[in-house]
C-alpha cells in the first residue's frame, strides 16, 4: 500500500433519518448521531488508504469531538489527512464540515489511527 504523510481524501454524505442519534440509539434527537459521524470520518481514512488484494487497514483508535448538530438533509463533508506513519500505524487528522448560510462550519474533528494488516493473517486470527 502506498500511503504518504500529507495525503488526503474527502467524502460527502447527506444526513438521512437512519443516520440520526434517535435512529442509531445514541440519543433521542433527529440530528446526525455521533456514531454515524465517526463512521463517516473513518470512511474518509479508508478512502485515503485504499486497499489491495493482500493488505488493508483496520481501525485501532478514534478520538473525535462532535461540535455541531446537523439536521436531516444537511450535507456533511468528511476529510482525512495522513498526519503520521509509524511502522504499520497510520494516524490521520480528520474533520467534518457543512455549509450553513453560505459559510463552511466545523461539525467535528479529531484523530483516527489505522493499522496496515495482511488480510489473510488478520482473518486467520479470528
Amino acid at each position: 500500500m502506498d500511503i504518504r504523510v500529507g495525503q488526503t481524501a474527502s467524502i460527502s454524505r447527506k444526513v438521512r433519518h437512519a443516520d440520526t442519534a434517535d435512529a442509531v440509539g445514541s440519543g433521542d434527537l433527529p440530528v446526525l448521531g455521533t456514531p454515524t459521524l465517526v463512521a463517516w470520518l473513518e470512511a474518509a481514512t479508508v478512502e485515503v488508504c485504499g486497499s489491495s488484494p493482500e493488505q488493508t487497514t483496520v481501525g485501532t483508535r478514534v478520538g473525535i469531538d462532535h461540535n455541531r448538530a446537523s439536521a436531516v438533509g444537511a450535507t456533511v463533508t468528511c476529510t482525512a489527512e495522513v498526519a503520521e506513519i509509524d511502522g504499520r500505524l497510520v494516524t490521520f487528522k480528520v474533520k467534518a464540515t457543512q455549509v450553513v448560510d453560505g459559510q463552511e462550519v466545523l461539525v467535528g474533528r479529531g484523530v483516527v489511527t489505522r493499522a496496515v494488516v495482511d488480510r489473510e493473517t488478520f482473518m486467520s486470527r479470528l
